[in-house]
């Protein structure tokens, strides 16, 4: 299958970000595309709290999720929501930051939240907090698809190796890594976290990326990596995408899981031990 990335430099502003998903999806499906890949937090990139409180919505309101289902059904192509910034019922008010697999039908297969929160300080100059404002999944989440079967994770989950040895034991053959990441790790680990996550699993990795700077109306403005990449199950990176916003496309030969996985079985040989 022919599978597209999309690139995106997400402002804070929901309606500004669908637009250009909206245009995106459909020139990614007159290139071909099946299926279709997009970032984390596509609709609101913002650091502002009292801003995503304001313009972010529950899921069953949120007018982003159901325009992306609709254009979904009318495009006949499939799709990963990286993950869209979403209030919750939590009594401490924090967002859920969910990704979603949607059919070419506009049926919803699958939600995942993201476990694992960047509360980090790459810097004296940089830190992130995302545990203040959003609350962290609890379940592992493996979607049947046309494709192949998806491993859902999410940016910071990509340094968490166990997570993703247990998506490709319970069957998954490719992982979703939709990622706003910051530009520092990014230039630094990046591409090497995705190339071990797929070498150790034998599947392929497909990690839509944020890039650039990003437009805020409210807060600090964010910078992200952007290098939305594709690696096969051997650790060769097939695709990159660079720094520039926009749809790269790449074909996805399901073949190459099986070969990786016989020529190095090591999901096969996982021994109990003990210590340290």
């Amino acid at each position: 299958m022919r599978v597209a990335l999309l690139q995106m430099t997400s402002s804070d502003l929901p309606e500004e970000n669908l637009a250009t998903a909206d245009a995106m999806l459909r020139e990614a499906k007159g290139q071909g595309a099946d299926f279709a890949f997009l970032p984390e937090v596509m609709n609101c990139l913002s650091t502002s709290r009292v801003h995503q409180e304001a313009v972010l919505t529950s899921e069953a309101k949120d007018a982003t999720l159901v325009a992306l289902v609709d254009l979904c059904t009318e495009l006949g192509i499939w799709l990963l929501i990286g993950s869209i910034g979403l209030k919750t019922q939590d009594a401490d008010g924090r967002f859920a930051n969910r990704s979603f697999v949607v059919s070419s039908e506009g049926e919803i297969v699958a939600r995942y939240d993201k476990i694992h929160m960047f509360d980090v300080d790459v810097s004296p100059e940089e830190t992130y907090r995302e545990s203040d404002g959003y609350r962290p999944g609890e379940r592992a989440v493996v979607a049947d698809t046309p494709l192949g079967k998806l491993g859902l994770s999410i940016c910071y989950d990509v340094r968490f190796g166990g997570l993703h040895r247990a998506l490709a034991q319970a069957g998954a053959e490719i992982l979703t890594v939709p990622a706003a990441f910051s530009h520092v790790t990014g230039a630094a680990h990046w591409e090497t976290l995705l190339r071990a996550r797929a070498i150790e699993t034998g599947c392929f990795v497909i990690a839509p990326a944020q890039t650039g700077k990003h437009p805020a109306s409210k807060g600090q403005s964010r910078q992200t990596h952007g290098h939305s990449m594709v690696v096969a199950p051997w650790g060769e990176v097939l695709v990159d995408a660079g720094t520039e916003p926009g749809v790269t496309l790449v074909d996805i030969d399901l073949t190459l899981v099986q070969k990786a996985r016989r020529q190095v079985p090591s999901l096969q040989h996982d021994r109990d031990f003990s210590g340290p």
